[in-house]
């Protein structure tokens, strides 16, 4: 093998400074070439979040490694990379997407750096000798964080197996999964009966609070709000990874909730966030009203500021049609028009276009669920609908579901300034 161009470690480091002043854009695109080859980590938000995290704190390290000639006896893989196999091994993806993510994701990377290198215009000795270099400290790099990782990922495998919950989850799975499943044996199983009304929660922490601790809060919330609602019998309880947790709560022959209930239970909690469905009957009902508590958590993670408490009947049509947060805000923004500005004065006429909306367009009851003065009602009203070009009026489904979902999701729906 030829000896090393003594010119390549310094085009190496030429090439890492000037990606590195596009890391945003990088990391960023890695993350969805490697959602789009590897279907498998779509559709689960916090691994996507922990990916993104991953892919970024890999890519700035190697780009350091390139840019200062450090060695890789010297290198070790980031928290972020171990904390996202961690978060697979929990949610039961198997081994190999994480292999496949990784190959994808190196790949990319190595595109953006040859990108580089061919635009720095070397002659062809430097550039091979670069090239080269470029080649055997990123997949040095690769071996040397990717075994650590596998580790990891294979150790809390164990735990997760090993434990009574993992097994009552793949049961879980199969119920939802709607596989042809023995009612009486699964019944037995899980220590839960079916043949009754369900509420689906999912209920979650922001930030890891320390192993098993953010579980235990999780599930003290769940079986506070059960007693809270005069359940028959205790909860059954499926957690996903180390800060979110699937539930039902056992309603028997009832089929009525009290969403102010709960909702008082999860604000003494603190930093709980819970979202449920709507109470259903039997398997089904099992599955639907789990459908719709994970509809009512995408989109409680996505408003700002996240609520603590939200129920799937009050947010129901923003939720069922909240699949692409970005094409909602543009939805919403041609609805509302400039009204849709992320302001005080704008907020206040939001607010009273949609009492007025929900109490079949009366001045006299929106201005007693305001306690403002009618004259007030009917000029805010009036301004409302010069500032968006069409009247607010009783039959205007459009405008009360973009309301509404700016009511969930705030300042994300909205625009800054006037456009």
């Amino acid at each position: 093998m030829a000896a090393e161009h003594p010119e390549a470690a310094k085009q190496l480091s030429v090439v890492a400074e000037n990606v590195g002043s596009h890391l945003s854009e990088v990391s960023r695109d890695i993350v969805e070439h490697v959602t789009a080859k590897v279907p498998e980590l779509r559709g689960e938000a916090t691994v996507i979040k922990i990916l993104q995290a991953s892919i970024a704190e890999n890519v700035a390290t190697l780009l350091h490694v390139f840019e200062n000639d450090i060695s890789l006896d010297n290198v070790e893989g980031p928290a972020a990379y171990f904390e996202y196999a961690r978060r697979l091994a929990q949610r039961d993806i198997p081994l190999s997407v994480m292999t496949r993510a990784h190959r994808f994701g190196h790949l990319r990377f190595l595109e953006w750096c040859l990108d580089e290198l061919d635009r720095q215009g070397a002659d062809y000795e430097l550039f091979t000798a670069t090239h080269r270099r470029m080649l055997q400290l990123s997949f040095g790099y690769s071996d040397r964080v990717a075994e650590p990782a596998t580790l990891v990922y294979q150790q809390e495998r164990d735990h997760w197996l090993l434990g009574q919950t993992a097994a009552r989850a793949a049961r879980v799975r199969d119920l939802l999964a709607e596989k042809d499943v023995d009612l009486n044996w699964a019944e037995r199983a899980l220590g839960y009966r079916l043949r009754q009304h369900h509420l689906g929660l999912v209920t979650w922490l922001p930030t890891l609070t320390g192993e098993g601790a953010g579980l235990a809060r999780l599930d003290r919330i769940t079986n506070e709000i059960g007693r809270e609602l005069d359940c028959p019998a205790g909860p059954l309880i499926v957690p996903r990874d180390a800060v979110l947790s699937w539930a039902w709560l056992p309603f028997g022959s009832r089929h009525e909730v009290s969403s102010e209930q709960v909702s008082n239970v999860v604000e003494r909690s603190g930093s709980v966030h819970v979202c449920v469905g709507s109470v259903g009957y039997g398997i089904e009902g099992f599955r639907s009203t789990h459908r719709q508590a994970l509809r009512t958590q995408e989109l409680a993670a996505v408003a700002s500021p996240v609520p603590q408490f939200t129920d799937f009947s009050t947010v129901a049509p923003v939720a069922l049609m909240a699949t692409n947060v970005d094409d909602m805000r543009a939805w919403v923004w041609g609805v509302l028009g400039p009204l849709a500005i992320d302001d005080e004065n704008c907020a206040r006429l939001r607010e009273t276009a949609q009492i007025f909306l929900s109490t079949g367009c009366s001045y006299t009851a929106t201005a007693s669920a305001q306690i403002l003065h009618k004259n007030t009602v009917q000029y805010r009203i009036r301004k409302a609908e010069q500032i968006m070009g069409h009247p607010v009026q009783k039959g205007h489904s459009d405008l009360e579901v973009a309301l509404r979902a700016v009511q969930y999701l705030g300042s994300t729906l909205l625009r800054t300034s006037p456009a």
